[in-house]
């Protein structure tokens, strides 16, 4: 079974301002909760930018104690407009993450898309309904309420 999980938050920016964080892959951990010891493993020097084809290796620590290695490829990067996220190696059958981000009167409107796949059939769908859709909830409530402090100074 595929899941999906849509967000939409308001970041009062520029465009330049939002681009520049969201597209720097070092600014994951600042947007990940810490427990999630979210640790990247490439080369410091690229990941500076963001570009089609870029592989990211990390380490998370998605339950409490087991870290697990996760690689991700952006495949796709329109400056400005939107970039994808696609798990090569790690925890899911299937991640495709899409970002998009869009001018609007009141700053810049950001849309994440996340599609995932648990695995191992039936047992991972009662993980899943139990454990997982709950964390990756955490998670994205997590970085709406960081992004709102950075973006939109709130407390």
């Amino acid at each position: 079974m595929l899941y999906t999980l849509k967000t939409v938050q308001l970041l009062k920016s520029d465009i330049n301002t939002v681009w520049d964080f969201m597209s720097s892959p070092t600014n994951l951990a600042l947007i990940t909760p810490p427990y999630m010891g979210f640790t990247i493993l490439s080369d410091k020097e690229d990941i500076k930018k963001m570009y089609s084809g870029q592989i990211i290796n990390y380490y998370v620590t998605p339950i409490i104690g087991i870290k697990m290695n996760w690689v991700t490829e952006i495949t796709h990067v329109t400056h400005h407009k939107y970039f994808v996220d696609e798990q090569r190696f790690g925890p899911y059958a299937f991640w495709h993450h899409k970002h998009f981000l869009r001018e609007v009167s009141e700053g810049i409107e950001m849309t994440d898309i996340l599609h995932y796949k648990v695995p191992l059939g039936f047992i991972g769908q009662m993980v899943n309904t139990l454990y997982i859709q709950r964390k990756i909830n955490e998670i994205f409530d997590y970085r709406f309420k960081t992004l709102e402090k950075l973006f939109n100074h709130a407390k």
